[in-house]
């Protein structure tokens, strides 16, 4: 009894590992035939223009809305903190430095996973299980290269342009709030924020988003192209496509301070 206790989690925990593993692959090895279709010029001008619309441009009222409020949040609870302890102008450095850094492109890649990453993988995986993949291959078409490349490139494209546009609108909620709230004018809240301000910080927030746009549509692809068992199946897929996508977010999100903030 003893032995079967034992080996039961431990059978348990070598699957989800190879499991991992198995998804580690196969993520690795789209990226390359994505990239190998890009390289080519294999991958349609119209069909990336046509997802930057879909994915960028229609995502923009949602990412502006929840921006907003992470700037006005942000500010009513770092006023709410400072209890007159520091000076009121520091809360342009909280909230500027709050929002470029960690709030604009962590929640503007969670709504981006609602509203595209779950589609993404619903779509393929509703391709997939109705065959309309294995048609593609049967007339000689990629499946990476008409469905996979424009959508990953759109989101590599469309993700550093909207958390530009959230940092923007966070900050100025913020400010914003920070004067209804707290009595801080404009001039002393960019006062605050330039104090604790490096040039490197917009940098840095593009370039996590870039990563974001790179991992969420990947993950999605590859989910919904290993999709089976019918509309079950893509409901469960879409579901663990979900959960993947956001522990994705949060791990290169924890990786990126001591890689670049060094």
């Amino acid at each position: 009894m003893k032995f079967s206790f034992a080996r039961g989690p431990s059978l348990a925990l070598a699957q989800k590992v190879n499991l991992l593993a198995e998804h580690a692959g196969q993520i690795g090895l789209l990226f390359f035939d994505l990239s190998l279709a890009s390289i080519r010029l294999r991958v349609s001008s119209k069909a990336i223009f046509r997802q930057v619309y879909l994915i960028g441009i229609q995502s923009v009222p949602i990412v502006l809305l929840a921006a907003g409020l992470v700037g006005i949040v942000t500010s009513q609870q770092g006023g709410y903190q400072m209890q007159s302890s520091l000076p009121v102008y520091i809360m342009g450095s909280i909230v500027v430095e709050s929002v470029i850094l960690e709030m604009g492109p962590v929640l503007t890649a969670i709504v981006m996973i609602g509203r595209v990453g779950a589609r993404i993988t619903a779509e393929l995986g509703t391709m997939k299980v109705s065959e309309q993949i294995d048609a593609l291959y049967s007339v000689g078409r990629d499946p990476v290269e008409v469905l996979a490349a424009p959508r990953v490139l759109a989101m590599m494209i469309s993700m550093p342009l909207l958390v530009a546009l959230a940092n923007m609108v966070g900050i100025l909620t913020g400010m914003v709030s920070a004067q209804y709230t707290l009595g801080l004018g404009a001039e002393r809240f960019f006062y605050g924020a330039r104090l604790f301000w490096h040039s490197y910080d917009m940098f840095y927030s593009l370039l996590k988003a870039f990563f974001f746009g790179i991992a969420i549509p990947l993950i999605a692809v590859h989910m919904g192209l290993r999709t089976r068992g019918g509309a079950e199946g893509v409901g469960r897929t879409t579901t663990e496509s979900v959960v993947l996508m956001i522990l994705t977010i949060l791990v290169i999100d924890a990786m990126f301070p001591p890689l670049f903030l060094q």
